[in-house]
């Protein structure tokens, strides 16, 4: 039985990656807080703060790995101390990176990964490269066996795939959407944009975990499906049962909001293009699609928020910042109309 190890496991992304390999039949072994492990009953619970080298340290002493997945560092630091856990008692290290760590805007489409990874506008994506070349250092001078994985805009159970939302989440956009006002899209909302569910991801991933041909190599794992802004979000309010109604405002304006910091989401995000070749990572795993198309994974996304009493945290800030500059763009609109 091939033995797993996720560091994190209970969130976004992670929650899909436990139940495929429990479902797959591998041994799995969560390293985590504890805080959430009733998601996945048939992991085994290894209760330890990562952060603590020492404590996990002693927690993973005389434990073997076939792969390791690391969801939940950012910064080389971290890397460089699970570089010192994990050599000798891991067949295979995975690291979580980001495919917004990729040129921006990128020299071509479709992405593959061969593109430069320089995002200039976002210091998250920025860590996560230095993160990478630090790995991929370590498996140049001592074999460490690391795999990266670079997810784009991926979604799930709790979590709509949308383009701006507050500091509470997204049932605010959503419930704007019902209450059948203006919702914000950067641009003019036809910048296409690739979304993926987690469980699709989880398909890509579980794939190349084990998988001796993917190491020392780095992969971006997404969907097939190209959509715009405006498809997205249209989607998502039929999946409502509202009318899609846009304000559409130029990235670059949405980024001067001193409240919210767009920059490095927008302009070093979702402003650009974001259409990938996922042709290294079919060949990694053969046979690996993306399957659900996403009005049906966002009429199930959206009936859980409906559903869930806990996902409808209400934003009264973001609701008010919304409300301002949908007044400022159709006043600038009314004036530009009567030049």
């Amino acid at each position: 039985m091939m033995k797993a190890l996720l560091i994190g496991g209970t969130g976004n992304i992670s929650l899909s990656v436990s139940r495929l390999l429990i479902k797959e039949g591998w041994e799995l072994t969560l390293l985590n807080r504890g805080n959430q492990n009733d998601l996945v009953p048939e992991a085994r619970p290894l209760i330890a703060d990562i952060n603590d080298a020492e404590a996990a340290r002693a927690a993973l002493k005389g434990r073997q790995f076939d792969a390791v997945v690391q969801f939940i560092a950012y910064h080389r630091e971290e890397v460089f101390r699970d570089i010192n856990l994990f050599t000798g008692i891991t067949g295979q290290y995975i690291f979580i990176s980001t495919a917004s760590a990729y040129q921006k805007p990128p020299r071509n489409y479709p992405i593959d990964e061969s593109i430069p990874l320089h995002n200039p506008y976002w210091q998250y994506s920025r860590e996560k490269a230095l993160c990478e070349k630090l790995l991929m250092e370590a498996y140049d001078m001592d074999f460490f066996p690391v795999t990266i994985v670079r997810p784009s805009h991926t979604y799930g159970e709790s979590k709509l795939p949308l383009a701006i939302h507050g500091h509470k989440g997204a049932w605010q956009v959503l419930s704007r959407m019902l209450e059948k006002k203006p919702v914000l899209i950067p641009g003019d909302g036809t910048s296409l944009w690739t979304v993926t569910t987690s469980d699709d991801f989880a398909r890509g991933l579980v794939g190349l975990m084990g998988n001796q041909r993917a190491i020392g190599q780095a992969v971006h794992i997404t969907s097939d499906e190209a959509l715009s802004w405006n498809q997205i979000h249209r989607i998502v309010a039929d999946a409502a049962g509202v009318p899609f109604i846009p304000c559409h405002v130029p990235s670059a304006m949405l980024a001067m909001a001193e409240r919210y910091d767009f920059s490095g989401s927008l302009l070093g995000d979702k402003a650009n293009c974001a259409v990938f070749d996922n042709s290294k990572l079919k060949a990694l795993v053969p046979g690996f699609t993306a399957p659900t198309r996403f009005d049906q994974g966002a009429r199930r996304v959206v009936e859980n928020f409906m559903s869930t009493p806990a996902l409808q945290v209400p934003d009264p800030d973001f609701d008010a910042f919304s409300d301002k500059v949908v007044d400022i763009v159709r006043l600038a609109e009314t004036e530009i109309a009567r030049l």
